[in-house]
């Protein structure tokens, strides 16, 4: 499905702060819509002094978990870039007659929006969106060099979990695909536009969610540490309790195929991933810089998931890669947060400025 302008330019909700101070001035921030289709949109965070250095493109998970979950990521990239992302509809929305939206799509999504956006774009994925980042950029190196994109970081991204499995990827493991068709996927009520569609409910997200925190609770992990002391960057209008406990629906295909390729066959990592019938291979990508990031006490892409990425990609030389575990945190504490804000975000705007391409 082509991409095309939205008829409304303005995106609500906001996703990130609607002002940025940029050498002691304040700048208005507008959310406006570049590209649309039914499944997703690609929004620009637009204001008078956007800088000269890097344009990027962050890719939002298609996790079930809303685009406002990225407000501390967006809000304070927008200060130092210029900022685009890529953000999924939530399919109990999207009518039936606008068919069907699975890995390939998301791909695909990722590659237009690359295409639209031209050279020098830097592109970051995180969590769900690694794979889809990942291929899209072999999947340009390969067949489009002058779209690839100047740079790809991955954080926390699940790209082969075999690696140091998390309690979820063996539970996925455990049942087989024809145990998720029967028992997680549902169809959207009637009192939905999606009505009819099949998808993975915000319902059953619901629940997923809840175990997670009552585990986290039991055991002080992350999300209770993050709860007791929200450390994000606006916790009176941005709660991080409420930007994780928002839930939405997974389109059904999209979700099945992730099971299978993520956890089930692990398919990127053994070389068997193909897209519209091409194979996706990472060693395409030469000369696009590699950063993985990852988290010590991530129990979502646990640490060497993401990182695995260096081992994929065979013909990127040592000074196109880099590599980072930060201690002392878990998944949300990657793009949430003052390790963040104060750890992260500066080595990733680092390796932006060090790999610039215009």
């Amino acid at each position: 499905m082509t991409p095309r302008p939205a008829p409304h330019p303005d995106f609500t909700p906001r996703l990130a702060a609607d002002h940025v101070t940029i050498g002691g001035h304040a700048h208005a921030v507008r959310q406006r819509v570049v590209l649309a289709t039914p499944f997703f949109t690609l929004l620009h965070f637009e204001h008078a002094a956007l800088p000269a250095a890097s344009r990027i493109l962050v890719v939002e998970p298609l996790s079930g978990i809303r685009a406002s979950m990225l407000f501390d990521m967006l809000t304070d990239l927008q200060a130092n870039c210029d900022v685009y992302t890529l953000i999924w509809t939530d399919p109990a929305n999207v009518e039936v007659t606008a068919g069907t939206f699975g890995l390939d799509d998301n791909i695909d999504a990722v590659i237009y929006a690359l295409q639209y956006l031209g050279p020098g774009t830097h592109l970051i994925g995180l969590c769900q969106s690694a794979m889809p980042a990942l291929a899209a950029t072999a999947i340009l190196c390969a067949g489009e060099p002058t779209s690839r994109p100047a740079s790809l970081t991955l954080l926390g991204g699940k790209l082969d979990t075999r690696i140091n499995p998390t309690r979820l990827d063996a539970l996925t493991r455990d049942f087989t695909l024809g145990w998720f068709v029967r028992n997680t996927i549902t169809l959207v009520p009637p009192f939905r536009r999606g009505a009819g569609r099949a998808v993975y409910s915000a319902g059953l997200q619901s629940v997923l969610l809840l175990t997670y925190i009552a585990r986290h609770t039991l055991t002080g992990g992350e999300i209770f540490r993050k709860i007791v002391h929200d450390d994000g960057d606006d916790t009176a209008a941005h709660p991080f309790l409420g930007l994780l406990f928002s839930p939405v629906a997974i389109p059904a295909e999209f979700f099945l195929d992730t099971v299978f390729t993520a956890f089930h066959d692990s398919t990127l990592a053994e070389g068997r991933l193909h897209w519209r019938g091409l194979k996706v291979d990472p060693g395409a990508i030469t000369d696009v810089p590699l950063l993985t990031i990852e988290a010590e006490e991530d129990d979502i892409a646990a640490p060497g998931q993401t990182y695995v990425a260096h081992r994929l990609c065979t013909a990127l030389p040592p000074a196109l890669r880099a590599h980072h575990l930060e201690p002392g945190i878990g998944h949300f504490g990657l793009f949430h947060g003052a390790v963040w804000r104060g750890r992260i975000l500066p080595r990733l705007l680092g390796f932006l400025r060090g790999h610039a391409r215009s």
